[in-house]
Formats: C-alpha cells, structure tokens, sequence
C-alpha cells in the first residue's frame, strides 16, 4: 500500500504492517466488497505469575488447566533473514545469545512458515530466501509451512495484487503462472531435501487472489487459480498438506460462506486455515466456535495459520506501532508478557479443544521481527519502520518473553 510521502501509513485490520483499518466493514459487506496448547509446560517451568498492568490496566486473565500439545506449534519467521542482515540480535531468557531459530526450537517451536513472493523490490521472501531459511529449519529438526502470496508484496483482503511479471496476464495465463511457480518453488525445496509439509494457497483469501481475474465476484475462475496451485503442490509430493487461508478467524458465518463455495467448485484441500487477533477477529468464544464448527462440517483439521498479541504499548522505532494503545487490546489481557502469554494460551486452548482431534495448531506471526533499521515492511523502501515490534516474542533487550515457553511439549 502506498501512503502520502511524509505521513505515517495507518494499519489494517490484519497484521500486515501495511493495512489500514476500516471498522464499517461486516462480514456480509465484506464478503460482497472482497467479498492449551497447548501449553504443556515443562513440569519444572512454568509462567510467571501474572502481574497487574501499570496504569491501573486490569490484570491479564489467569489462563486454564493445561491442554494436550498441539500438533503445530509454528512461527512465521519469514522477516527473519532480513533482521538478521541489518544487525538483529537475540537471547535466551537468560541473557544468553543465541540463534533465534534455536531459540524457539528450544522452547519447543516445531513448524516454521515462510511467505514467498514472486519477485519483491529488497530481495527478501523469494524463492532463494525461502531455500535458505528451508535448510535452517530442517536442520533444526522443524517442518516447513510455504505460504504462497502469489504477489510481489503483501498480500491479504485488502490487496492481492499480481506480481509485475503477471500484471498483463488474463485468467489462462494466470492459471499456468500459479501451477509453474508454486511447481518451481516446491520442486526447488524437494530437490534440497526440505520437502514442504504444508502448503497455503494463497495468504487470507477472504476476497480472493491475483485481482480481478481471482477475486471472488468470479469464483469459478478463483476456484481454478486454487486448483492450480493444490495440483501443482501435489505433483511435487502427494503427503504435502493443502491449506486454505481466510483471515476473520472469530467470522463463523464468512467463513462458511466461503468454504461452502469453494466445496461447491471442487477445490481441493487438507486443512483450514484461518488467522485469529483477538483485538480485530472477534472474542476467544467466537474463535472457538468458528473453530469447532468448521473442523466439523468440512471434516478438515483447522489451524491458527497467524496470531499475535503485544507485550508493551511502547515503542522501540519511529513508526508508530498496529496496536499502540490500551483501548486496542482485548480486555483482560493487557499488553504485557504475562497478558501476551495468557492471550497466547488461550488461542492454543481453542485450538486444542476442537473436537474429535482436528486441532490441528498455532502459527505465531513474526515473533522475531524486532526493531532494527533497514528491515521495515515496504520492500521498496529502505527507510520504513517496523510497526510490529512490540508483538514480537522477543523484547526490547532482545531476550526471549515468557510466551515462547508454551510452545514445549511432544513432538
């Protein structure tokens, strides 16, 4: 998204720093418009106690009994070679440095999601980068979830806008571009030995992809741009899981809206994905019955592909932060590290508690993207800031926060 040289870009209602809020929008509007763990501690770590927020802010809500561990306990690292080229640093709780990737494989992250980008103005999140990070992970003993944007910048409801090499193309060519690319990405991965585990389809396609000819005003032409895709990811390896991803995760009825259409156009796919912020998408109960609901009518597992929550209101560069002040957090869970934790851990609960063991996992979003000049959101600007960083899993000391322990467990 482009802003006005001089102003501050003003943030969607997803967690791409490059979105900008609009709280007109309903479910149906935007539809017709675009369209606990997990937290099976380590007996002898456990949280610290929740302590009140300053400022007479209410104390973060203490989280329930732990749950059986999660399947997929991810982060999307994708920012992480970038920080890392412009001097990020990292630690262990104890003040120890360390690799951030064996940070949080430590602490017990055990799937890692890449975005790709097709050809992205600084270099970074394309297919060479995806390669490299892909062997880092893997080393680590960590799976792989590629998350194709099918854009040269961001993608999510607000945009999803053809690469500069496809700006020309109609809706065949867009087909045979989807299935060459995803084909060339995932086949590159396979011959590297870092085969995919899972693969989204796109990134929060409430609205569709590679507007106009994908959007969702054409669903038999989105439905074979996504068939495209699954087909070509299955091509390179049949156990490699397809993944579906809409943003709103608290949305029961978007949701079954689109997946009712997309079932209805035989596109083809394993799991559902869906992002859930508990400050925009609806409360935990609106999450947990979008969740359940939709592991049971489409009989797929469901996954949290991105969540977050901030552990500071302050700010550690000079782009004003997507979530800044208090009337932006969810009550009960303030933004400190214990609040972070506790929201953390009850989006993992959720999940967790589907029914007939279709929870399938949590894919925390960018909990390594720190402040650090040069490495902004806008790939075509080297001087934009970071307005991420205060939900980061690491703080400003660049040490690891109490949420990282609730990614421990089997598996």
């Amino acid at each position: 998204m482009l802003h006005p040289r001089g102003t501050t870009p003003r943030p969607r209602r997803t967690p791409d720093p490059a979105r900008t809020p609009d709280p007109a929008r309903t479910p149906r509007t935007r539809r017709a418009a675009l369209s606990a763990l997990g937290s099976l501690l380590l007996a002898a770590v456990a949280l610290p106690a929740v302590a009140p927020a300053a400022h007479g802010a209410p104390a973060a809500r203490k989280p329930g009994p732990a749950a059986a561990p999660l399947a997929v306990r991810g982060g999307d690292l994708s920012s992480l070679p970038k920080n890392e080229a412009f001097g990020a640093s990292y630690r262990y709780e104890d003040g120890t440095a360390g690799d951030a990737l064996a940070i949080l494989r430590s602490a017990g992250m055990n799937y890692v999601r890449l975005k790709v980008w097709v050809d992205p103005a600084d270099g970074y999140n394309d297919k060479d980068n995806v390669l490299a990070m892909a062997r880092r992970a893997k080393a680590q003993g960590m799976k792989l979830l590629v998350d194709f944007h099918y854009s040269d910048a961001w993608a999510d409801p607000g945009k999803q806008n053809k690469p500069a090499a496809w700006s020309s193309h109609g809706y065949e060519q867009l087909r045979r571009d989807v299935r060459d690319h995803t084909h060339d990405v995932l086949n590159a991965l396979r011959a590297q030995g870092t085969t995919a585990d899972m693969v989204q389809i796109g990134n929060e396609i409430n609205g569709g992809m590679l507007w106009p000819e994908g959007s969702i005003d054409n669903w038999p032409q989105l439905a074979g741009l996504l068939k495209a895709g699954a087909e070509a990811a299955k091509s390179v390896s049949a156990g490699t899981r397809v993944v579906l991803h809409l943003a709103e995760g608290g949305d029961l009825e978007g949701t079954r809206w689109w997946f009712d259409r997309a079932v209805a156009h035989g596109v083809p796919f394993d799991v559902i994905g869906l992002s859930y912020y508990g400050y925009w998408h609806g409360t935990l109960a609106d999450l947990r019955a979008n969740l359940n609901a939709s592991a049971s009518r489409y009989g797929k597992p469901v996954l949290v592909a991105e969540t977050a929550y901030a552990h500071t209101l302050r700010n550690d560069d000079a782009l004003e932060n997507i979530i800044a002040r208090g009337d932006q957090l969810v009550p009960g869970y303030p933004a400190t590290p214990e609040g972070q934790a506790a929201q953390l851990r009850e989006v993992m609960a959720a999940v967790a508690d589907v029914p007939d063991g279709r929870g399938l996992g949590v894919v925390y979003w960018e909990p390594a993207w720190t402040a650090v000049p040069g490495s902004g959101w806008d790939p075509a600007d080297p001087g934009s800031g970071n307005a991420w960083e205060n939900q980061a899993l690491f703080g400003y000391d660049d040490r690891a926060l109490p949420a990282v322990r609730l990614f421990g467990g089997a598996g």
